[in-house]
């Protein structure tokens, strides 16, 4: 059961009110913004909260048990507080979310209404709409590792252990030229074979993408041009002399972690398990049948 401090208590049951909402959310990268949908700015848990944020949340929907909390938040997006860059470049991804209901004549009479972290975020027409998830969802996530021929890892994770800064993995370049915002060519990567960032990341430094990534889905050489194509389009348009830092790129298969990371003893994946064609295999007069390696 949820418990209400007896001033705000008190003032509930007065049947004249004074109360708002107030949300405030912790980025991954420490950052922490407030918002209220106060007319004037508040102090809530020491966070200021800014006014007209144009935010709100639908109600929270609590239930008892294991069974997630879930929610939506709405608002604009302005320079001032929730950015369509932020967004983009992923810096609310998983944010933690605090839910208040205050009083706005005493802000030290508040409730937490819901904790949890933001899920899915759309954007359109100048604003966004969050999924805001419970402390539970934890619960709805899959334990344990995949059974796959392939690694199951992130290039560079703790896992993996790759230094993805260290020599030729990492190479910085100037955007030469640009066709659309997807494909790019540079010119100072002849050093590098082919492929060679093929799944890679891509990461802006300056011009109007800088801090947003992409990831790598053509590499090629074309003479002494460096051809880069990117799985979807940049959010604003490329600009010769855009600089950009791009980090080697992994498909995966155990030959690759051993022959080009030097990595095979943190592979995560098996190679050798047997496939399909295996598991429905049956006995054919004039076939060896003696208990060997089928490979």
């Amino acid at each position: 059961m949820r418990e209400i401090d007896a001033n705000l208590r008190e003032h509930l049951d007065s049947g004249a009110t004074t109360l708002c909402r107030a949300w405030i959310v912790r980025r991954g990268d420490g950052q922490t913004l407030g918002f209220t949908d106060h007319d004037k700015a508040l102090v809530v848990d020491g966070v200021v909260c800014e006014a007209a944020s144009s935010m709100d949340a639908t109600a929270v929907e609590s239930t008892t048990g294991l069974a997630v909390d879930n929610s939506q938040a709405v608002g604009a997006l302005s320079s001032a507080g929730i950015t369509d860059l932020d967004v983009e470049t992923g810096k609310f991804d998983g944010a933690e979310v605090w839910h208040w209901l205050v009083n706005w004549r005493d802000t030290s009479q508040v409730i937490l209404q819901f904790r949890g972290t933001l899920g899915e975020i759309r954007r359109g027409g100048g604003g966004f709409e969050a999924e805001l998830r419970g402390l539970s969802e934890a619960l709805n996530k899959p334990i344990g590792r995949a059974y796959l021929r392939q690694c199951d890892r992130v290039l560079g994770d703790n896992k993996c252990g790759v230094d993805l800064f260290a020599d030729g993995f990492v190479a910085e370049d100037v955007v030469d030229t640009s066709k659309g915002r997807r494909v790019i060519e540079l010119k100072h990567l002849g050093d590098f074979a082919q492929d060679w960032f093929l799944h890679g990341k891509v990461r802006w430094l300056t011009g109007a993408n800088a801090g947003g990534e992409g990831l790598v889905k053509v590499d090629y050489k074309r003479g002494l041009v460096r051809v880069i194509e990117l799985w979807e389009e940049t959010k604003f348009p490329i600009e010769n002399g855009d600089t950009l830092r791009l980090h080697a790129g992994c498909d995966k298969h155990a030959e690759t972690c051993k022959a080009k990371f030097a990595n095979f003893l943190n592979f995560r994946g098996f190679p050798h398990m047997p496939g399909e064609d295996w598991s429905l295999a049956y006995p054919i007069t004039g076939s060896a049948m003696d208990g060997a390696s089928r490979e």
